[in-house]
């Protein structure tokens, strides 16, 4: 996981824990003073958002948990491997494009960054400059070209 990566996700878990925990408990002794919990609605889906966010939190301890920084400075833009942004020409659509390949934490389709458990990071992984590569993708099989490699 990048610095950054690492960093966001910190972030984002205080926020849950100081912000939204607390509003979720709010809503719920709320909906506890409307009086009848076995037909109070409000109280359900109230828990149901709580233990939502409870799994979501306990997930993101687990993930922060096994984190590993990756140190950039010591990455090579020789091959293709986890922070590398990778530009890439499909073979067949003659199509341009450009992925950055990060933990699964920090994917983010709209920034252009992939997961590295993606079938196209995976096809990407340890290949060089120049290389051409056949990923199998969901809709069948896709050829690309690796143009360019950077840290």
């Amino acid at each position: 996981m990048s610095q950054e990566g690492y960093e966001k996700l910190v972030a984002e878990l205080q926020r849950l824990e100081s912000v939204e925990r607390p509003a979720i408990s709010a809503a719920i002794a709320e909906a506890r003073d409307k009086g009848d919990l076995s037909e109070n609605s409000e109280y359900e889906a109230a828990k149901e958002a709580q233990l939502k966010l409870e799994n979501k939190i306990n997930q993101m301890k687990a993930t922060l948990a096994e984190a590993k920084i990756v140190d950039t400075s010591r990455l090579s833009s020789d091959c293709v491997q986890i922070l590398s942004t990778v530009e890439m020409t499909n073979l067949t659509t003659k199509a341009k494009m450009k992925y950055t390949i990060v933990s699964e934490s920090e994917a983010n389709l709209r920034e252009g960054k992939i997961s590295i458990t993606t079938p196209i990071a995976q096809g990407l992984l340890n290949h060089k400059v120049g290389d051409e590569v056949e990923v199998k993708i969901p809709r069948g099989t896709i050829h690309l070209r690796i143009d360019s490699i950077s840290i």
